[in-house]
């Protein structure tokens, strides 16, 4: 499918909702950390936001705490879930994995866990994704249920405007027009940004 030039494609990137995890501060990476009560409750809010939206199609990270939250959230829209896309999953902090903050830094103070992906890394197949989903989707208004720092490392490649850590249940809405990005919101606030090319991305 040839993507049309002029064709814009808005993306809403979703933060999953809460996981035990999340809560107690521990790296989920690609830990496969299911959604716990208020995960959920943050989802359905998720929901009921995107009422009236016009959204056409829900995709997601394949992790269950994602794909939960997506469905959810589709549920609620009376939309489809329109696909998975692999590479949207988060970030893969190797043997810090389950750990906290303090807890990792006490083993590796350097902060280089082995195994860790490096923020390009996540950049790059974060963004390859949603050119992806542009293509595919072509047209269409999409929610993206991902995750936070794969969100925030896409926003970080897309505007030089600073990002701040991405909340449980909220969205950063994004803009391609044209071969053009444009961030709209970050973590449901509006965000005073200029287009960017791919070649800038």
């Amino acid at each position: 499918m040839t993507e049309n030039s002029e064709t814009t494609v808005t993306i809403a990137l979703t933060r999953h909702g809460e996981t035990d995890w999340n809560a107690a501060g521990r790296m989920q990476g690609t830990s496969d950390i299911p959604l716990n009560d208020t995960g959920r409750e943050q989802a359905r809010a998720s929901s009921e936001r995107f009422v009236g939206g016009g959204w056409h199609h829900v995709v997601t990270s394949p992790l269950s705490r994602a794909s939960e939250t997506g469905r959810i959230i589709a549920d609620g829209l009376g939309i489809a879930m329109s696909g998975v896309y692999s590479d949207l999953q988060e970030r893969h902090y190797g043997e810090a994995e389950g750990l906290t903050d303090a807890e990792a830094a006490a083993l590796w103070s350097d902060g280089e866990f082995p195994g860790l992906e490096s923020r390009d890394d996540v950049a790059d197949r974060g963004l390859d994704s949603l050119v992806d989903i542009a293509r595919d989707l072509h047209g269409s208004a999409v929610i993206v249920v991902a995750h936070g720092t794969l969100i925030r490392e896409v926003l970080r490649r897309l505007t030089s405007v600073p990002i701040p850590s991405i909340l449980n249940g909220a969205t950063s809405i994004v803009e391609r027009s044209g071969g053009s990005w444009r961030v709209i919101t970050v973590n449901d606030e509006p965000l005073d940004d200029e287009p960017l090319s791919d070649q800038g991305a």
